[in-house]
C-alpha cells in the first residue's frame, strides 16, 4: 500500500519564470493573430501620422478639464431640451402600430411623388376642378384622414 500524502508542495515561480511564461503566452497570441496585430499596428500608425494619437494623449492629460467642459455642455438648456424631445418622440413612436406607420410612410411617399408630378405641370386648379377632385375616392380618403387628424390634434391641444 502507498504511503499517505502528508504535505503538498506548492511550486513558487520566480519573477524570471513568470516573465518567461508571460512572454511565451504573448508570443503565441501574436503568432496566432498576426493579421489582426498587423492591422492594429497599421491603424495606430495612421492615427499617429494624422496627429490623432497626440490629440488623444493631450485630452487624457487634461481629462478633468475636458470632463468639466463636457458636463457643462451636456447640462446646458438646449442639450437637455433635445434629450427630452428625443425621449418624448421615442415614447410616441413606441406607442404607434408599426403596420400603421408603414402604411402612413408609404402614403406620404406616394403623395410626395404625386405632388412632384403636379409641380412639373403648369395646370391651374379651378374651383370646379377642386370640387370634382373631392369626389375622387383617394382625395376624399386623404381629406377625411386629414380632418380627423386635425380633430384629434385639436382635442389634445386643449
Amino acid at each position: 500500500m502507498a504511503a499517505p500524502i502528508k504535505t503538498i508542495k506548492k511550486e513558487v515561480l520566480s519573477e524570471e519564470q513568470i516573465t518567461t511564461q508571460k512572454l511565451a503566452s504573448l508570443k503565441k497570441l501574436v503568432t496566432d493573430n498576426d493579421r489582426a496585430v498587423t492591422q492594429i499596428l497599421t491603424l495606430i500608425g495612421e492615427l499617429d501620422s494624422i496627429g490623432a494619437l497626440e490629440a488623444a494623449n493631450k485630452m487624457l492629460e487634461a481629462k478633468e478639464e475636458v470632463a468639466n467642459i463636457a458636463l457643462g455642455q451636456l447640462t446646458s438648456k438646449p442639450v437637455t431640451n433635445m434629450i427630452n424631445n428625443m425621449m418624448g418622440a421615442a415614447g410616441a413612436l413606441a406607442e404607434l402600430d408599426p403596420a400603421v406607420t408603414t402604411k402612413l410612410v408609404a402614403g406620404l411617399m406616394s403623395g410626395v411623388d404625386e405632388a412632384n408630378k403636379a409641380i412639373e405641370t403648369t395646370d391651374k386648379i379651378s374651383k370646379l376642378k377642386l370640387i370634382k377632385m373631392m369626389n375622387d375616392p383617394d382625395v376624399n380618403r386623404a381629406m377625411n384622414f386629414g380632418i380627423h387628424f386635425l380633430k384629434g390634434l385639436g382635442s389634445n391641444l386643449k
